[in-house]
């Protein structure tokens, strides 16, 4: 499912126009340069934060954690209003809907004082029928 979204954001990031968005890297692991002169900026973290079986058992909800580290905290919001919104209208073969959750909430990365800003979404996944 991370795949799924790692390469839907990377293809849908990388034909933007807005200048916060421009040479966005999408990856699941915290990037070791984040200060701003660092090439690596902007960076969007993917993370899943947990799972939660639906009721119907037709059905499973994820919640994922969408983190942006950017070189000041208004391209940071921006950037991760953008990346949630790309995820609200995302349909695929693993995920089929996404609502926002959460954010985003600015914060300063605590080890380099970056700005970040993170949010979170609850995706349902597809079912599969097991045989």
């Amino acid at each position: 499912m991370l795949y799924e979204v790692i390469t839907y954001l990377r293809a849908a990031l990388a034909g933007r126009a807005e200048p916060y968005a421009a040479g966005a890297t999408v990856g699941t692991r915290v990037p070791d340069g984040r200060r701003p002169e660092d090439p690596h900026l902007p960076y969007v973290l993917v993370r899943l934060d947990g799972a939660i079986p639906d009721p119907s058992m037709a059905n499973s909800r994820v919640t994922l954690r969408l983190t942006m580290w950017h070189a000041d905290p208004d391209q940071a919001h921006d950037l991760a209003q953008l990346v949630q919104g790309l995820m609200v209208v995302h349909n695929g073969p693993v995920i089929r809907s996404v609502r926002p959750a959460l954010g985003p909430v600015p914060a300063l990365d605590p080890d380099s004082a970056v700005d970040l800003s993170t949010c979170t979404v609850t995706a349902n996944v597809r079912p599969v029928q097991l045989t």
